[in-house]
């Protein structure tokens, strides 16, 4: 591999790199042949990612590794946890080169609820659906036995492995054990706790197990009170105590569940020109493979269509044979032996989020990409935002605001900064001073400076903006629309940015009658509208205070003509104020500045007087 092409491999890794969500996940690192070479997981995607790329790495093996490197791909997940079961199964699957093998080969443990006639629960390594349901995989092996704790301290249920029976119930052929008496089993083995109490706590064990907590609160909230009305207050503070540990219980992982197997996932995120198709696949109960493929649109083809094309193609490559296929859209497409899933809740319907979530997440990066490669295609993708959210007639290539500045109408200003596609345009800035309004009124300020401003640009066959927007609310859009409508009879949109009783801007204003226009205030075309309301706020404020400063520094000698800066600092430096120099006579004057100019300030002062 020579220089040149050793660069432009790093370049392209770099890129890929700079664009990687800062979410938990697993990445994937590819050899020249397109071969998985190692695989690993990260709290953090972009920083983990990252590291291996920085100029201070010293590690040798992490330099071999680096320099194998031509291609790189990730999953996105929704926690840590399931970041480290998603790399689990990559590594079992691929065996990549560089990735360690777990020693003993052991799978996470998971928590069995057995179908036996009184369930019992507990952890094991060993999947067998015959024997019961189980819950999980677990990665750390402390979260689980929290959740057994849980379990434990609010149903108590049975640890012996007797086989119980109803009929060995009735017949009386088993005696409580230790468990009972220090109070970790009711004995339903014995009658002393009913099996309807009994596989009702299973039941709501389960739900736990599920994640589905909610309903459980909602059940035992509504016996609590129940209870309370009947004046059992011993048996409503032990359900309190127990409503209170499910408060705080944390659901199991989202990425795998044993009750799903040998199942296809597919979802899409649509842009205009391209389609954003999301794989997975799960086996097992696990992840083994995650891919989201490109379609480029021809004839706006429907989702439909798209995910008809998607699936065919994508189980081929992939040589997937699963019997069932979890879409988020019903589709015309029959297949033999294959049952198509739309879930609503449960275990696929998180499967089903899960794809569409990385499906968006890589729709996000490859577009962060682009922009990093064409930064105007960032610049033309806020203004058509901008234009689609006011509809307007065009798009806003150059937007204007105003702002005035003044201290109970002394040295009143006004300013007017221009942004042109999306970015401060400095050199077409400008700094009015007022000229007809007297006081601080600054709704009649805003309506002369806007006058001026377009009646000017009218009048010398300049472009008009595109949109203005209003540093204020619907008064200053109304006193923006008389001039620049009522008067100049000009047709410009006008926005406003209304600002809440704190002072922060948290609304965005267009029409008339104004109404609000829904963005979200954290997102990226709000922030650029905030940039333009601060930028006209530091211009204004900025004018206002030079102009101030020179009024306060202001004197007599600067009224006198001829008379330029340095020689108005000669004088003041030589008699120090301007008094003396009325006071001194012109022979004083001109040994400081010479006889010509010495009689120009003399002649000044003389008449004055």
């Amino acid at each position: 591999m020579t220089k040149e092409e050793n660069e432009t491999r790093l370049s392209k890794l770099k890129a890929i790199v700079s664009a990687l969500p800062e979410k938990p996940g697993s990445y994937q690192y590819y050899d020249a042949e397109g071969t998985i070479i190692y695989v690993g997981k990260a709290k953090n995607l972009k920083n983990r990612v990252s590291s291996y790329f920085h100029t201070e790495v010293d590690r040798f093996k992490t330099k071999v590794l680096v320099s194998k490197i031509w291609d790189i791909s990730y999953t996105v997940v929704n926690t840590e946890e399931d970041a480290l079961l998603l790399e689990n199964a990559l590594i079992k699957k691929y065996n990549p080169r560089y990735n360690v093998l777990l020693k003993d080969g052991k799978t996470y443990p998971s928590i069995c609820i057995t179908k036996e006639f009184l369930p019992r629960i507990f952890n094991t390594r060993t999947i067998n659906k015959k024997w019961g349901t189980y819950y999980g995989p677990y990665s750390h092996i402390s979260s689980m036995y929290a959740v057994l704790e849980l379990i434990k301290k609010l149903y108590r249920p049975r640890t012996c492995r007797f086989p119980i029976t109803q009929e060995g119930i009735e017949q009386k052929k088993y005696q409580v054990c230790l468990e009972y008496h220090i109070k970790n089993c009711g004995g339903p083995c014995v009658g002393k706790q009913s099996q309807e109490e009994y596989r009702r706590n299973i039941e709501q064990a389960r739900e736990i197990l599920k994640g589905n907590t909610r309903e459980v609160l909602r059940q035992m909230k509504a016996e609590m009170l129940q209870l309370a009305e009947e004046l059992r207050f011993e048996e409503a503070e032990e359900l309190k105590r127990r409503y209170l540990l499910i408060e705080q219980f944390v659901a199991k992982s989202e990425v795998v569940s044993h009750s799903i197997d040998n199942v296809d996932v597919f979802t899409i995120t649509n842009d205009e020109k391209i389609a954003f198709v999301n794989y997975i696949h799960v086996s097992n109960g696990q992840i083994n493979q995650s891919f989201t493929f490109e379609y480029k649109k021809k004839l706006e083809e429907t989702d439909e269509e798209l995910l008809q094309l998607a699936i065919v193609e994508m189980r081929e490559r992939f040589d997937s044979h699963a019997k069932e296929i979890i879409l988020p859209i019903e589709i015309n497409l029959n297949m033999e032996g294959v049952t198509i899933t739309i879930p609503q809740r449960g275990d696929k319907k998180t499967l089903l989020n899960l794809s569409l979530m990385n499906g968006k997440q890589y729709k996000f990066d490859r577009l962060k990409q682009a922009e990093k490669l064409n930064p105007e295609q960032k610049q033309v993708r806020l203004m058509k935002e901008l234009q689609d959210l006011l509809h307007l007639p065009k798009i806003p290539y150059q937007i204007e605001c105003f702002d005035n500045s003044n201290i109970s109408g002394s040295d009143a200003v006004a300013a007017c900064v221009v942004f042109k596609k999306m970015k401060p345009s400095k050199q077409d800035y400008r700094k009015y001073n007022i000229k007809t309004v007297v006081g601080p009124d600054d709704y009649a300020s805003m309506k002369e400076v806007v006058f001026r401003r377009y009646k000017r640009l009218t009048e010398e066959n300049q472009p008009l903006p595109d949109l203005i927007v209003a540093d204020g609310g619907k008064g200053q859009m109304e006193v923006i629309r008389q001039a620049v409508q009522d008067e100049l009879g000009l047709d410009i949109p006008i926005a406003g940015l209304a600002k809440d009783n704190k002072h922060r801007t948290n609304e965005l204003l267009y029409g008339f009658p104004p109404r609000v226009v829904g963005i979200k205030t954290n997102s990226e075309l709000f922030r650029v509208l905030t940039h333009l309301q601060d930028e006209v706020h530091r211009f204004a404020i900025t004018f206002h205070r030079d102009k101030r400063s020179k009024h306060a520094l202001h004197s007599e000698l600067d009224d006198i003509k001829g008379i330029g800066p340095k020689t108005r600092e000669q004088l003041l430096k030589a008699f120090k104020t301007v008094k003396r120099i009325k006071e001194a006579d012109i022979s004083a004057i001109t040994d400081i500045i010479g006889p010509s100019k010495a009689k120009i300030v003399y002649d000044y002062f003389q008449l004055e007087n």
